[in-house]
């Protein structure tokens, strides 16, 4: 589970210049294009999905077709484990062996622009305006890249529970707010029937933390960083509605509503009933189905801000780097066919990026059992912050939020957390071009 976690969510950014990883480069004949016989030109295209057969697959669908389509290129996909996936991608920048095509995790998108690896697409403006939002990666009013797929927060439970402990059942239209929230936790957690009354994932580590945990703060009203021009996380982070979600959530932990850390699985233990609310992602729906049979995947809880969710899976985008752009422009628009979003988003089990894929998706389609995931995606997102400071924003909120689940004073925190960010912000000339 965790590895499925960690696939469908961002990594931060690991600045490295690993010997495996030029190793990969050097062997994987990643420069940008080679000329093959009779004129037609390779294009080398990396991705992360090493370790993962099903949408390994379907990038490999994708990558056949377009070869059999046209003679004037042919891309070589080349696979990566995710594990070792960015420091590969950042050797072999600075080594200039960047691949043409690549796959980026969409939260570092606009570093990887601002760091010179990524070009514009330019000419699919008409093609992703069909696109859900949170999957177009954009970054100084360009667009680098875009996925087939998102994936959508949402707290998972039971009816029978809902039922037993007289707690509405919320609605898309009708979340619950933060004081119904708090009065079924309360209720839960009365009637010794579980082990905690809800769990967060908080055994797990990285990108999950600000993915998971940064929409409960801007439900809040508080945010990573001021959005306005990404300068500084003044008052947006240490102000009152951030100060509120430190408390709210530092008290989760004190009064016993969640654990400090859960297990590896926190899905199992919702299934073996160890939990009565489980928040977590989309990709929870295929195992709970199969296990529990009135199980309710409901809306984000409403804190006074509007319910809020985290927004931006893997992306595709070309190189600076390669000698054909022309030809992997040529191949991002055959890939982004509705065909081939259905296509992957239907092996990954992830929510369709188009209505058109969605209709071709079993489950996706208006009024199917997974509809709910990309209404809430449509409605609620928040994108991490579109910055290339935000793998610094990630690192410093998941150190200070670890911090405060764990007893730390919530305003010293914050304030350190501000402190860090508008530093790094400041050294990097706010990260201007």
């Amino acid at each position: 589970m965790l590895k499925r976690t960690a696939r469908l969510l961002a990594t931060t950014f690991v600045a490295a210049s690993l010997t495996l990883s030029v190793t990969a480069c050097s062997k994987g004949g990643a420069t940008s294009t080679q000329a093959a016989s009779g004129g037609t030109q390779t294009l080398t295209l990396w991705t992360h999905n090493a370790g993962n057969k099903g949408e390994l697959a379907a990038i490999q669908s994708v990558v056949d077709d377009y070869n059999a389509s046209q003679t004037a290129y042919k891309v070589d996909l080349q696979a990566f484990p995710q594990d070792s996936y960015n420091q590969s991608v950042v050797a072999a920048a600075a080594a200039k062996k960047l691949p043409c095509i690549l796959d980026i995790d969409q939260p570092n998108v606009a570093n990887w622009a601002w760091a010179g690896y990524l070009a514009p697409i330019e000419g699919m403006d008409d093609i992703l305006s069909k696109y859900l939002p949170s999957t177009v990666a954009k970054w100084n009013g360009k667009t680098y890249a875009y996925g087939y797929y998102d994936v959508s927060l949402t707290w998972v439970t039971r009816e029978s529970i809902l039922k037993k402990y007289g707690i509405r059942v919320p609605t898309i239209d009708q979340p619950w707010t933060g004081e119904e929230f708090a009065s079924a936790l309360a209720k839960v957690k009365a009637s010794g029937d579980f082990t905690y009354p809800a769990d967060l994932a908080t055994g797990w580590t990285g990108e999950w933390w600000p993915y998971g945990y940064s929409p409960f703060l801007q439900s809040f009203g508080g945010d990573l960083i001021n959005r306005t021009d990404f300068s500084s996380a003044e008052g947006v982070l240490n102000g009152d509605a951030a100060v509120k979600w430190g408390e709210w959530f530092q008290g989760l932990a004190k009064d016993g509503m969640i654990s400090k850390k859960s297990s590896a699985d926190p899905t199992a233990d919702f299934i073996n009933g160890k939990t009565a609310f489980l928040w977590n992602g989309s990709w929870t729906a295929v195992p709970v189905r199969e296990k529990v049979k009135d199980v309710v995947f409901a809306p984000p809880v409403d804190f006074g801000n509007g319910p809020k969710v985290g927004g931006g899976s893997w992306t595709w985008g070309y190189s600076t780097g390669c000698a054909s752009p022309e030809g992997a422009l040529d191949y991002l628009k055959f890939a982004a066919q509705d065909k081939y979003v259905a296509k992957v988003a239907k092996d990954t089990n992830n929510i369709p990026t188009t209505d058109a894929a969605a209709a071709m998706v079993p489950g996706f389609e208006p009024g199917g059992e997974n509809d709910v995931f990309r209404q809430y995606s449509k409605k609620f997102t928040v994108m991490r912050p579109e910055t290339p400071g935000y793998p610094f924003l990630a690192t410093a909120f998941t150190k200070g939020a670890q911090d405060i689940l764990n007893g730390a004073d919530v305003k010293k925190t914050l304030d350190q957390m501000v402190a860090d960010i508008d530093d790094n912000q400041k050294a990097n000339n706010f990260f201007q071009q």
